[in-house]
């Protein structure tokens, strides 16, 4: 009797025990090539807990209840649950994810504010992730979106290497660029702070090309490019990045996660960035590659009530850098002087943004942003020390009205203050610029939708400005949609924040009248069709687009070789073109296979003394580019193998009187090559080759690099033409051929 007591006593502990521990599920999610699918999701249905696995696709799970069903879920690919029993969890769980059939079924936030499919909306929003920025080994968002259509990086400067990124042929400064939807980075930080940016921060890349002044305002009249950050719950513990070219450039990037509770969540990234090796490969006496020393540091944070809901986020960002380029033997010492001549700019910035949406007033959104820009700089003997505070807040309603209404508005105000040293700011130029605006996307049936918006803004010196716009969707079969748009945009101008070109060099800067806003019109047309085999996965987007400029501003280099002349453009200016993309997914072969082309006629039609409208093509505007990219998988050796290349057609260059240098530079090709190689349990390292074929533009795109003060300017017998020292006539970077020996490892 007393063993059998003893018996039963430890059978009902042991049971007891059983329904009272805590279970530990390991395992993997993978695809059907089986290659780890990183950062996907986890979530035990009948606990509602839920976990994000690691950059390898390896997670664990800690649950109180079995048995249990797991559901894994990414984007991108269909989701799959699996039962668990008491049996299983001592053993590895591996998901098998396939790839959503659905090729545009991306979730995006860009046209609308709204988050939504992006097969859903009206407006063609193109979307890349962080793995095809990485295709090329980059270490900031200029240079990461060199692959993407119609977009190409400008350098404005053969000196120091600065850079903007221009959409379908117009310069840089008429894009906007947000950073998780807040219009964080105009002004100076145009030219002076996308290169902070750097790649390993990057989620995703959001554009659109074509007005987007309705929800943005000022300054997104070419197109609009949303920087989309690491999500919280997908950031690891700790992530290291390290990466080193063999012309000396460093790269450090760490990720940590700060705070992982259910009322607090946040993650710290710090960008390091070194660069102090000289090199004049072509001759010229110049650095062929500016010299750098950049770091940046990112946090961002998610404060949750109570229930652990409606989170407050906040994101703030410190910017330093330290850049010059120049003769070989310039120094901190030169900076300003006629010993010898360099350009130096020093930057500090501070950013930061917040997004809040309250429980109680959940139809509610308030958004905030705030930026410091801090820039002391010297082009050879000209000092250039500027400040630019960038503020900005957003309330916006958002209503659904039954079925066929999605209901949009908002009111926003926007402040601007600018400041530098130059005789032609006598004061502080400060401004603000309110606004309100309202868009509906009206739903006609299943297969047509129309989205309507009207901005309206008041500019404290230019009055009102109206932004309407709309946009109409058909849905011609399931995969396959028409996308036809028209707006309007406009564009607050300061020259010495976007245009590189009035502080470099010898030339005087001339305003030949108040230069009022810009304004622009502009039509696309897109079609994207997509077709889904055993053997392959196709996707095709094509548009057709063409955007007509009034009061455009152009810079005149020809009239006076010391001078650059500005003033509103006496005609008309237009930037048209068409361009188109192709996307393959091989199934019976790990092979992807894309390739992009753009050709542009982007033009400014001036009247001469006559009345008559003379047609010339914009400076620095292509007019074509085609690109193409292959990746393939080794799987026995798990190794990535990406090839990809850039070819850019003729691009108008700026001249001097009686110039021998040709005013198109010639078609030229990038080609890259990168093997990686993920070793499943944290590391990954790759060996890429940038240019292999050495391409570099012309040694003498430097003009009279040997007198860059002009002291011997009047020297008959060496200078006969009269030839000023000019560093503008620039179209790609002088670094030949690199290689780039890359490693990373996530905790």
């Amino acid at each position: 009797m007393c063993s059998k007591f003893k018996l039963l006593t430890i059978l009902f502990f042991s049971t007891l025990n059983l329904f009272s521990q805590t279970f530990e599920i390991k395992g993997n999610v993978i695809d059907k090539q089986k290659k780890p699918i990183p950062f996907a999701h986890v979530t035990s249905l009948n606990d509602s807990l839920s976990v994000v696995c690691d950059v390898t696709g390896n997670f664990k799970i800690t649950i109180d209840n079995m048995p249990t069903v797991l559901k894994a879920s990414s984007v991108g690919f269909n989701s799959l649950e699996l039962n668990i029993s008491i049996n299983d969890y001592n053993s590895p769980i591996t998901f098998v994810l396939k790839e959503n059939n659905d090729l545009l079924k991306e979730m995006v936030i860009s046209g609308t504010l709204q988050l939504i499919d992006r097969k859903d909306s009206p407006i063609p929003i193109a979307v890349y992730s962080s793995q095809f920025l990485n295709s090329v080994p980059s270490p900031s968002l200029v240079e990461a979106t060199n692959q993407i259509t119609g977009l190409r990086p400008q350098l404005n400067c053969s000196v120091c290497n600065t850079g903007d990124i221009h959409i379908n042929g117009m310069e840089g400064a008429y894009s906007m660029i947000v950073i998780d939807g807040m219009p964080i980075m105009g002004g100076l930080a145009t030219v002076y702070g996308l290169q902070g940016i750097p790649t390993s921060l990057i989620d995703q890349v959001e554009v659109i090309k074509g007005p987007a002044s309705t929800i943005y305002g000022s300054e997104a009249m070419a197109g609009l490019i949303n920087v989309v950050t690491k999500n919280i719950d997908c950031v690891p513990k700790l992530s290291l990045d390290f990466n080193i070219s063999s012309w000396g450039e460093l790269q450090t990037s760490i990720i940590y996660k700060l705070i992982d509770k259910q009322r607090i969540k946040a993650f710290s990234s710090i960008d390091i960035f070194n660069y102090n090796n000289p090199i004049d490969n072509n001759g010229d006496g110049f650095t062929d590659l500016s010299l750098k020393n950049r770091y940046s540091i990112f946090n961002k944070f998610q404060f949750f009530n109570k229930n652990g809901a409606n989170p407050l986020n906040l994101s703030i960002r410190y910017l330093n850098e330290d850049r010059w380029g120049g003769q070989m033997n310039f120094t901190d010492q030169d900076r300003g002087k006629s010993t010898s001549y360099g350009e130096s700019i020093l930057t500090n910035r501070v950013e930061a943004s917040s997004f809040y949406q309250s429980s109680k007033l959940a139809d509610f959104k308030w958004q905030n942003s705030f930026s410091f820009h801090d820039q002391k700089s010297w082009y050879g003997l000209v000092d250039y020390q500027a400040k630019q505070i960038i503020g900005f807040s957003q309330l916006t309603w958002h209503k659904s009205l039954g079925d066929k209404n999605n209901l949009l508005s908002g009111f926003a105000l926007r402040y601007n203050s600018y400041n530098d040293n130059t005789p032609a700011t006598k004061k502080a130029d400060n401004w603000w610029l309110p606004g309100i605006f309202i868009q509906d996307n009206f739903k006609f049936s299943d297969n047509q939708k129309l989205l309507f918006g009207w901005r309206t803004d008041f500019h404290s010196k230019h009055g009102f400005i109206n932004s309407p716009r709309i946009n109409y969707q058909l849905d011609v079969t399931e995969n396959s949609s028409l996308r036809i748009g028209y707006g309007n945009g406009f564009r607050v101008v300061n020259v010495f924040t976007e245009d590189h070109a009035a502080l470099t060099g010898a030339r005087e800067i001339i305003f030949l009248e108040e230069l009022e806003p810009e304004k622009s019109k502009n039509l696309n047309i897109n079609l994207s069709n997509s077709w889904n085999t055993e053997n392959v996965k196709i996707t095709v987007e094509s548009s057709v687009f063409e955007s007509r400029f009034s009061n455009k501003i152009i810079p005149d280099f020809l009239t006076n070789d010391n001078q650059i002349i500005y003033s509103n453009l006496s005609g008309y200016a237009v930037a048209r073109g068409i361009s188109s993309e192709i996307f393959l997914k091989m199934y019976k072969i790990p092979l992807k296979l894309s390739a992009n082309a753009t050709f542009l006629d982007v033009s400014n039609f001036e009247e001469n003394n006559s009345g008559e409208l003379i047609k010339s093509q914009q400076l620095l505007a292509e007019k074509y580019s085609i690109k193409w990219s292959a990746n393939y998988w080794l799987e026995k050796l798990n190794l990535d193998v990406v090839y990809s290349a850039t070819n850019y057609g003729p691009i108008r260059l700026p001249l001097l009187e009686n110039d021998f240098r040709p005013e198109y530079s010639q078609p030229y090709t990038i080609h890259n090559i990168k093997v990686s190689k993920n070793f499943n349990n944290g590391w990954t390292t790759f060996l890429a080759l940038r240019n292999f074929t050495n391409f570099t533009p012309p040694t003498y795109s430097i003009l009279r690099s040997d007198d860059p003060f002009d002291q011997n300017i009047n020297d008959p017998i060496n200078n006969p033409n009269g030839y000023t020292f000019d560093a503008s006539y620039m179209y790609a970077s002088f670094q030949g051929i690199n290689f780039v020996f890359g490693l990373s490892f996530v905790f």
